[in-house]
């Protein structure tokens, strides 16, 4: 009987998390934005059609691998090597000034904490959340403006990657430091050891599969291996290093990266992504969403924390263009394209909410501020360019008038 509940509740996911994703599309709106509204529809809250259980948790737990290891495969090293230097200083301070943000917002709505304390961890949390960028929107709207291959849009894509490898870092730390049995040394020698793993192992594991690669170029055994390579890399991470397993499934995809079927084991991932476990995911969000306990407190800190992540982004990101040698307008196209968060923002709390960092009535605050920058920016992105491109013309007009008149 339980086998048939089960086959319900996964059917009424799939076409709920699709359905209100269309009509996000439609809106334009990220599609996960619809899948969480679906979660928050058919979950306890309103309809009360599914439950969160231990199965759907596991679910959405590979759910969240496979995402990660997608993100992974679609890095781009080449791009990530050339504009590396800039794009690692706007990245490092995209990280820091939202951490350092969320943190003191936290302590502010509920006092300040001591050092290694509880409160002290979840407000750090809050920071970590803060640091994730998903530039999908961003990208999409440069496109749109014929602005993707430029220098700004260049330095986004490039610092929003390290944005996430190194907050996927210091999301690492975070939930090492948090377990009371880990002294700081330990954490960071398991941290450090595990990416010397990873790169003995990776390189290896590299020759391996381009070896694949070419003695039976674009077959299915190759993503078949490459997703073994994936959950196993994850067991090892949080098996044997305490290293979140979205740490262990994101490295296995930078490893993959350069073979040449890299696009193919993604585009395979994204299949199962596409049609059940990103579903899953993120419909497990809205399932766990508590706004049973939306206090006008909890509202006030949802508002709160919206306003300090997209902030601390612009200040953050600008700020370090600036002084990279970016003009006003270009450091501050930057700062804008690098405030949208998205599905790594989603996956960071998700794992907050696993090892008890973060009540989920607070997953409020993050789906608000993912739907308030996803709009936001691709309109503020355009006022920008727009104000550029009449000011341009306005300077070309007055300068054929001066030839004009001196012609004469």
């Amino acid at each position: 009987m339980e086998t048939y509940g089960i086959l319900k509740d996964l059917a009424i996911i799939v076409i709920a998390a699709k359905f209100c994703g269309l009509l996000a599309r439609k809106c334009k709106a990220p599609q996960v934005v619809g899948e969480i509204v679906a979660g928050l529809l058919i979950g306890p809250c309103l309809l009360g059609l599914v439950e969160q259980t231990a199965f759907i948790s596991q679910m959405a737990e590979v759910g969240v691998v496979l995402l990660m290891f997608e993100a992974g495969l679609e890095t781009d090293l080449k791009e990530l090597v050339k504009t590396g230097p800039v794009a690692f200083l706007i990245a490092c301070c995209g990280v820091f000034i939202p951490l350092i943000g969320g943190t003191f917002l936290y302590m502010g709505f509920y006092g300040m904490a001591p050092w290694g304390s509880e409160g002290f961890y979840r407000a750090v949390f809050i920071g970590v959340i803060m640091t994730a960028t998903s530039v999908s929107i961003t990208v999409q709207s440069l496109r749109e403006l014929g602005k993707l291959r430029g220098r700004v849009g260049t330095t986004i894509l490039s610092a929003a990657i390290i944005d996430d490898v190194i907050g996927i870092v210091v999301l690492t730390f975070v939930i090492g430091f948090k377990n009371p049995d880990n002294k700081p040394m330990k954490v960071v020698l398991s941290t450090i050891l595990f990416f010397v793993f990873a790169i003995i192992v990776g390189f290896i594991s590299y020759k391996i599969f381009k070896w694949m690669d070419n003695k039976y170029p674009h077959t299915r055994r190759i993503p078949i291996a490459g997703l073994a390579y994936c959950l196993a890399l994850s067991y090892i991470a949080e098996k044997y290093f305490g290293i979140a397993d979205i740490t262990g499934a994101y490295v296995a995809g930078i490893i993959l990266c350069s073979i040449k079927d890299s696009d193919y084991i993604a585009r395979k991932m994204d299949v199962n992504s596409y049609m059940l476990f990103g579903p899953i995911f993120f419909a497990s969000i809205g399932l766990k969403t508590n706004i049973t306990g939306l206090t006008g407190e909890i509202m006030l800190f949802s508002l709160g924390f919206v306003a300090v992540a997209l902030i601390c982004k612009i200040v953050g990101c600008g700020l370090m263009a600036k002084i990279c040698k970016f003009n006003v307008s270009d450091s501050l196209k930057i700062g804008i394209g690098m405030m949208t968060r998205g599905e790594v923002a989603l996956i960071v709390s998700q794992k907050g909410l696993s090892v008890g960092m973060m009540d989920d009535v607070y997953f409020t605050a993050v789906i608000l501020l993912i739907i308030v920058s996803s709009i936001a920016t691709p309109i503020l992105l355009k006022l920008i360019y727009a104000r550029e491109d009449r000011g341009d013309a306005a300077r070309d007009n007055k300068a054929f008038l001066y030839k004009s008149e001196k012609d004469e």
